[in-house]
């Protein structure tokens, strides 16, 4: 069955890509998974061995027979569900019921989509374990310390580490680049749901010239007099950049900043 580029699709052929990925979501009897995008159900079948109940959302029609016909005694002991459809405008709550773990290897394109839906959700799981792109997961754990917009979006909401490297060749059709498996602790949220929207309003407008300092960014949205007075009150330096702030640090300003207009 050949993968669907439309879809994004790539094959996990790697056993030991398939090993980390289970052994990091931690899951084990008792848990729910939810899985995206099952394909051939190679992830699938190791979640299940782990004793746990999976929930997958596949939106290939090609994938429901096979995945029925490989799994037929998961589904008949209610092991394993499957809900058709396209995970983007599935309704969680209908499918899923209590805690949950998400463990996927998810398309490339719609990564920030899915991070961002599961992460926001008010019915948010208690872990994320995710196969993306190298690049992508290491700018989301902020390897280099230099934090962005995404690593930010996603601290805000929980712990992100990555797990490790998996190398194109462990894919079929291989793609282009590498990929990660990063693991995300949810939970812990440092905002509150009506603060949401100016965190990343700020966040994105402090970040969006590198080159500039913080309070250059920030000077079409604060008086310079307000910037100054805020930035001394918590201890910034006057010159510091926005991407070598931590997430407790931009938390801090955001509320900070929130408060002088509130």
């Amino acid at each position: 069955m050949k993968a669907k580029k439309s879809l994004g699709q790539h094959f996990l052929t790697s056993e030991a890509a398939v090993h980390h990925m289970v052994e990091a979501s931690g899951a084990h009897t008792g848990d729910t998974v939810l899985e995206i995008g099952p394909g051939k159900g190679v992830l699938t079948k190791a979640i299940l061995k782990t004793g746990a109940s999976v929930v997958v959302v596949e939106k290939d029609e090609r994938m429901i027979p096979l995945l029925s016909e490989t799994f037929n005694a998961e589904i008949e002991n209610k092991q394993l569900t499957i809900a058709p459809g396209d995970i983007l405008t599935t309704d969680i709550e209908k499918i899923i019921k209590g805690p949950y773990s998400v463990v996927a290897n998810i398309p490339y394109y719609i990564t920030g989509e899915i991070m961002r839906l599961f992460l926001e959700h008010k019915k948010q799981p208690t872990s994320m374990t995710l196969l993306v792109q190298k690049e992508v997961a290491l700018r989301i754990v902020a390897k280099d310390k230099k934090e962005g917009v995404l690593s930010l979006s996603v601290k805000v909401f929980g712990v992100p580490s990555l797990v490790s490297v998996v190398k194109r060749g462990s894919f079929f059709p291989i793609p282009n680049v590498d990929s990660a498996i990063i693991h995300i602790e949810v939970g812990g949220q440092k905002l509150e749901a009506g603060e949401r929207d100016d965190f990343f309003k700020i966040v994105k407008i402090g970040l969006g010239h590198k080159r500039k300092i913080l309070i250059s960014n920030l000077k079409d949205l604060y008086e310079k007099d307000t910037l100054s007075r805020v930035f001394t009150e918590l201890s910034l330096p006057l010159e510091v950049r926005g991407e070598d702030l931590s997430i407790d640090q931009w938390v801090e300003l955001v509320k900070k900043l929130i408060s002088q207009t509130a």
